[in-house]
């Protein structure tokens, strides 16, 4: 026995499983299934009375259902009562009750039943009843009166209502009644007064219940309450007027709403506090209502049960309350059964667990008939809350209902058990296509049906392996999951179920799109008000999804304002205002996905003026200034500034007077005496100042004594006898009274005991006149007024005026140190014969002449005079940058404020002789193949005897390094030098320089060079030298100025055509030009071994500045030419004659073959016509020179076979007239034996003949051009 108990169990916990797997199955509607009921009316069903009674059974099966109801228990008869319907193929009902008919006459509780040949299906107990909304009942409700300070509750008490009422207390005007925590209204809907006040007093206390089904509203009469305060007010603890007692308990069932309320009375107004003994308040569920007096938890669970305090609280103490809450819970579902499918032979279970409190009872039902009273079936088995089926059979098919029920409510549960066998079918639609985001989970569904329940495997793009592992879940409907969603999954699965019975596939396709994010994101904007601001949002997307912007204000939708614009990346708004403030949303959005960012915008401006300026705690010196800040329009206001006006000294102007932080709204100000002060003030942002505050009354402060004196004292002599002082006046703020005078008091230093003194006013400046020459006098200068002297002052010491020094230095004389530079020494001038502040020394300098006796002209005369000063009080001094080997002449003298005394003696001092200038100049007289004249001038400045030259010189090749240095010493009086065995067509680089007995000077350097193997140039022309005053240099050279001959110019049609004669080693040859007297760059062009070129493309008119140039392999330039002027003439525009022209040669030359043609045909023709009457022609036109064809003839004119090739006459010239007559000379004389030609009358062509005659002058100059062949083709037609 134990071993088939072990065995049952362990096949109940395989039966589970396998009864699990199958939840998920839906069974097509084309196959044969019990009923299912798909819509059914709620549990506790309230109808109003004014409308049709529906109740709703909606079920479904294969055959369809029949449908039936019972009421009360018994069968209910459709049929029978004509007030009542079922819809077609529903079980639903109508009962019309329009006619009259009370809703209540249907109350009751109703149960549909579906039907089929599987099996039966039941709804719930479905109890109907209607909505009631009764009429208050008549009441003569009295005045209440009630002390001031006293508890008071207005009980509302509304008619019982189904459902109840919803309870509000307003007034005859429809106002809701205002509540605090002294006033409020409980959950049973009275008022609920801590205490009354004064103002409770009123007529029209009216309650009001509104029943939402039928959405009347009832109100009660009007409660009248008086307060009156005969009495003083005592203050009392607070006492519970809901609930009365200590302690409470509350039921409630599980899902439910939980609601505690704590009212309590006292003076001052209580405050009420929550807590939960036996643990956490849930935070997620809880709230509290009602100023606290209501605590609220949903979804009430059993873990909410125990002991809850509320405390009332005032000042003179505090009272609680317990209430004791438990959870009950009314059936509720652990595992529904579900319906169960099951293949013949095979196994399966149905399980019904049902929670609740108390625990719920279980009954099954088959068919709607108790199982117990069901027929037998051997492979059933029913064990308390599970029936196990085994080896079922066709035709075991039936609806199995599991009922839960305690006493809280019940619960009821179909579920059918169907036995087919049938092959497996997918029912996803084909090809299904799934989009999904990169890195989302991906879910291809394979929903499929069959008995026995079919396996399901997928395969990707190829079948050629099963899916398994990761990165895919296979879920037991058939599912494929892909957590984690990348390209490379993106593709074709296909989906197979299979079963014993048979095989079915389904194909779909995955599609894994890129996320749609904000890539620039609007930022945190603070703005001025009446400025624009752009939110900037841009997204990257998916290329085959399309984004939506969608812009929210504080999350809701934009304002309805022409200053919001939306763009695809941005949101502009115009002008903004205060109102525009907010947190402003991007929401990109596509059909998978969306990406959302947020940026709030703060409008900001100069705050407002302060206001309310007040002053308060005056002194004599001082008083208090208080002010209310303006707004800050979100910046915070930094400081205050507080200015004032002086009415009595500066009306008008406003000063700054101190600053006070942006946190205070007060300032203890320190004033002066006799002001007439106005105060302001200024509030300060980061934007700006505000507007100025209206300003205070006047303040006035009492006159008193000066608190200072002037400041910048000053002392000192303009002339020679007389002391000027002078000072800063003190301003009318500083003055601290009327009558403000200054008393100037001076007395010369260490002569004078007393001081003398003199009052002056309205002036800063006074004279002491008849003083000595510049002796130190004590100064102070002290302020008054009529209310007393400022403090005492302090004593300045200032001289009267200077006069111009009496003596000279004396002892005078020079030490030369070298051959430019001297010290002179003097003895210093007693300070009395300064007359003054002495300044320092001046000593005069000048060039008499050189020693040199080859003086030029222009260096002997004297150099003008120089100075140098010297500061302080000093007795010698240095002369620098004189010239050597020179005579000068000095004199010293003082000088002091007021100007420089005597000079003294000229002295005469000589400067010896020192190193030479360069040479004058460095040239080429002559070169040759291996030898180079060379040329110099003596040195400008020659500083001593020349005792002779110093000439170096090396070669340079082409890449500027240089030869072997060689130098040669020549005597002073040689100014040329031949150079022999130098090498041809070589570069030398020479530097001269002159020497006396100091040693030699700077060089003069230049470079030269000997002439290419083919001969000499007739007449070198090299530019200026270039000096260098450096020794030479060690390993590269500069490149400088070669020799360039015969550079020439000659001007044509074609451009400007440069010669020129070159001797340089160098080959990069350019031709450089600029338009002459432009600041643009120099303009080249590379020559190609010759010593010509032709520019081309030069603009007529204009004047330019042509060179040639050589240049290294660096592109530096070695070598420059002179430059040469050549100027472009302007030309006559030429015009494009026609006759020139290949195409119109050509036209004109098929024209005449065409005319030839013509006059060949004519030819034949005219012979083959017959004889015509020549005679007669002839005596008609017996001489053409006498009668001349008219212009207007269709015929031709003389014609001509002498050279002058004279045109037809009446031929028209081309209206161009550029057609030359040696350009085109066709002609019909050409064609003919050089007689006349014309055509008769019936158009036959007739030759005449006629020797050479000589055209008269009118006929030869009637036009010089040949015919047109046009013209001639027109005569012919």
């Amino acid at each position: 026995m134990l071993m088939m108990d072990s065995l049952r169990n362990r096949c109940l916990v395989l039966l589970f499983f396998l009864g699990s797997a199958t939840t998920a199955l839906e069974v097509p509607l084309d196959l044969p299934q019990p009923p299912t009921i798909t819509h059914q009316s709620p549990k506790d069903y309230i109808v109003d009375p004014r409308e049709n009674i529906v109740i709703h059974c909606e079920a479904r099966g294969k055959p369809h259902p029949s449908f039936s109801w019972t009421r009360n228990g018994i069968h209910f008869d459709v049929d029978k009562d004509a007030k009542v319907i079922m819809k077609p193929r529903s079980g639903t009902l109508v009962i019309d009750i329009s006619g009259g008919e009370k809703a209540e006459a249907y109350e009751g509780v109703y149960q549909c039943t579906a039907r089929n040949e599987h099996g039966t299906a039941l709804s719930n107990n479905i109890i109907i009843r209607q909505s009631r909304s009764p009429l208050w009942s008549k009441e003569q409700i009295k005045p209440i009166f009630v002390q001031e300070g006293m508890p008071l509750v207005l009980r509302c008490q509304p008619p019982a209502g189904l459902p109840p009422p919803i309870i509000f207390w307003m007034d005859n005007n429809f106002q809701r009644l205002p509540q605090s925590r002294r006033v409020s209204q409980g959950l049973n809907g009275d008022l609920y007064f801590s205490n009354v006040m004064t103002e409770d007093s009123r007529s029209d206390y009216i309650c009001y219940a509104r029943f939402p089904h039928t959405q009347t509203i009832q109100q009660k009469q009007p409660i009248t309450v008086r307060v009156f305060n005969n009495e003083p007010l005592e203050e009392r603890q607070p006492v519970f007027l809901v609930p009365s007692d200590f302690v409470s308990a509350k039921l409630v069932l599980r899902g439910q709403v939980l609601e505690l309320e704590c009212i309590a009375e006292g003076l001052p107004t209580p405050e009420i506090s929550w807590i939960k003994v036996s643990g956490e308040l849930p935070a997620k569920r809880t709230s509290f209502q009602n100023f606290e007096k209501t605590l609220r938890i949903v979804h009430v669970s059993e873990a909410d049960a125990g002991e809850y305090h509320c405390t009332a609280k005032n000042r003179l103490g505090s009272t609680h309350h317990i209430i004791h809450v438990s959870v009950k819970a009314s059936p509720y579902w652990i595992s529904a059964p579900q319906n169960l499918v099951l293949a013949p032979l095979e196994t399966g279970v149905l399980t019904c667990r049902a929670g609740g409190n108390p625990k719920p009872t279980i009954a099954w039902f088959m068919n709607g008939v108790p199982i117990e009273n069901s027929p037998e079936d051997s492979s059933r088995t029913v064990e308390d809350d599970t029936i196990i089926f085994t080896e079922v059979q066709t035709g075991s098919s039936a609806v199995y209902q599991c009922n839960a029920t305690n006493e809280y409510g019940y619960l009821l549960s179909n579920a059918f058990l169907n036995v087919l066998a049938e092959p497996p079918r997918v029912l996803t639609p084909l090809n299904t296509v799934y989009q999904v985001i990169m890195d989302k989970p991906a879910f291809l569904n394979c929903v499929s049906f069959g008995s026995p329940i079919p396996r399901v495997t997928w395969f990707k793009d190829s079948r050629s392996s099963i899916l398994v592992g990761d990165p895919y879940v296979f879920h037991d409907n058939g599912t494929l999951e892909i957590p984690v969603a990348r390209v490379v999954h993106s593709g074709k699965y296909t989906c197979v179920a299979r079963n014993s019975l048979g095989i079915s596939e389904n194909h779909v396709y995955l599609e894994v799109k890129e996320p749609t994010r904000i890539v620039k994101q609007p930022e945190y904007m603070v703005v001025q008000r009446n400025s624009d601001v752009v939110f900037v949002c841009k997204v990257k997307h998916d290329p085959s999804l399309i984004p939506t912007m969608i812009w929210l204000k504080d999350n809701g939708e934009l304002p309805d304002d022409e200053r919001f614009i939306v763009d695809s990346e941005s949101l502009t708004i115009r002008e903004v205002t205060e109102n525009d403030e907010g947190t402003y949303t991007c929401i990109m959005n596509t059909t998978l996905d969306q990406d959302s960012v947020s940026a709030k915008l703060s409008v900001v401006e100069k705050p407002d003026a302060p206001t309310d300026l007040e002053l308060t705690d005056p002194g004599v010196r001082s008083v208090q200034l208080s002010w209310i800040p303006g707004d800050e329009h979100n910046s915070p206001i930094k400081k205050f500034l507080i200015q004032y006006e002086d009415a009595l000294h500066s009306s008008g102007t406003w000063n700054n007077l101190t600053e006070v932080p942006g946190t205070k709204t007060m300032a203890h100000l320190k004033l002066s005496p006799y002001v007439h002060y106005s105060f302001r003030v200024l509030a300060v942002n980061d934007v700006g100042y505000s507007l100025p505050s209206l300003p205070t009354h006047v303040y006035k402060t009492k006159p008193a004594a000066p608190d200072e004196n002037p400041s910048d004292i000053k002392a000192m002599g303009m002339e020679h006898s007389n002391l000027v002082i002078s000072w800063k006046p003190l301003t009318g703020l500083q003055s601290n009274g009327p009558g403000l005078q200054y008393n100037i008091m001076w007395r010369q230093m260490d002569v004078d005991k007393d001081w003398n003194s003199e009052t002056v006013a309205n002036v800063s400046k006074f004279v002491v006149a008849g003083t000595p020459t510049f002796v130190p006098y004590e100064v102070k200068v002290q302020a008054l007024n009529d209310y007393g002297n400022g403090p005492k002052p302090p004593i300045i010491i200032g001289y009267s005026g200077e006069d111009l020094p009496v003596s000279a230095p004396e002892n005078v004389w020079v030490r030369v140190q070298n051959s430019t530079l001297a010290e002179v020494h003097w003895e210093p001038v007693p300070a009395k014969a300064v007359r003054g502040r002495l300044q320092g020394y001046r000593v005069y300098y000048w060039k008499e002449r050189s020693l040199h006796r080859h003086t030029t002209h222009s260096h002997a005369h004297h150099m003008e005079q120089q100075t140098l000063n010297f500061t302080g009080n000093r007795s010698h001094g240095k002369i620098p940058g004189l010239h050597p080997y020179s005579i000068y002449l000095l004199n010293v003298r003082v000088f002091n404020g007021r100007g420089e005394g005597p000079a003294s003696s000229s002295l005469s001092f000589k400067t010896p002789e020192g190193v030479p200038g360069r040479p004058a100049f460095l040239r080429v007289t002559n070169s040759n193949l291996d030898s180079l004249t060379l040329e110099w001038g003596p040195p400008h400045e020659r500083n001593g005897h020349l005792t002779g030259y110093i000439l170096t010189y090396q070669s340079v090749n082409n890449t500027n390094e240089f030869g072997q240095l060689k130098e040669l010493v020549l005597p002073p009086n040689e100014t040329s030098i031949t150079l022999h065995n130098l090498k041809y067509s070589m570069r030398y680089k020479f530097y001269i320089s002159a020497k006396t007995l100091k040693g030699p000077g700077s060089s003069t350097t230049e470079e030269f060079a000997t002439i290419m193997d083919g001969g000499s140039p007739d007449s070198p022309h090299p530019l200026s030298p270039t000096s260098q005053y450096l020794r030479p240099p060690q390993h590269k050279v500069h490149p400088v100025s070669p020799v360039f001959g015969n550079v020439s110019s000659s001007v044509g049609e074609d451009g400007a055509l440069i010669s020129w004669e070159y001797w340089g080693p160098e080959r990069h040859i350019y031709v450089e030009y600029i338009v002459e007297n432009s600041d643009e760059d120099w303009q080249k062009e590379m020559v190609n071994g010759s010593q010509s070129h032709m520019l081309k493309g030069l603009k007529e008119g204009l004047a330019y500045k042509v060179r040639v140039v050589a240049k290294s392999h660096a592109d530096q330039t070695v070598h420059r030419s002179e430059e040469l002027l050549v100027t472009v003439p302007a030309m006559a525009s030429r015009q494009v004659d026609i006759a020139t022209q290949g195409w119109f040669i050509g036209l004109m030359c098929a024209i005449a073959l065409l005319i030839l043609i013509l006059l060949i045909v004519c030819f034949i023709k005219r012979n083959k016509g017959g004889k015509y009457p020549v005679k007669e022609k002839e005596a008609a036109h017996a001489d053409p020179e006498v009668q001349p064809m008219k212009d207007d003839d269709i015929t031709f004119g003389e014609y001509s076979d002498n050279e002058d090739h004279k045109p037809l006459k009446g031929s028209r010239t081309p209206s161009s007239g550029t057609v030359k007559r040696d350009e085109s000379d066709d002609s019909l004389v050409d064609y003919g034996e050089g007689g006349d030609g014309q055509f008769n009358e019936d158009g036959s062509f007739i030759g005449q003949y006629s020797g050479k005659t000589e055209r008269d002058g009118v006929q030869a100059h009637e036009s010089s051009e040949a015919p047109s062949p046009v013209n001639a083709m027109n005569s012919f037609v």
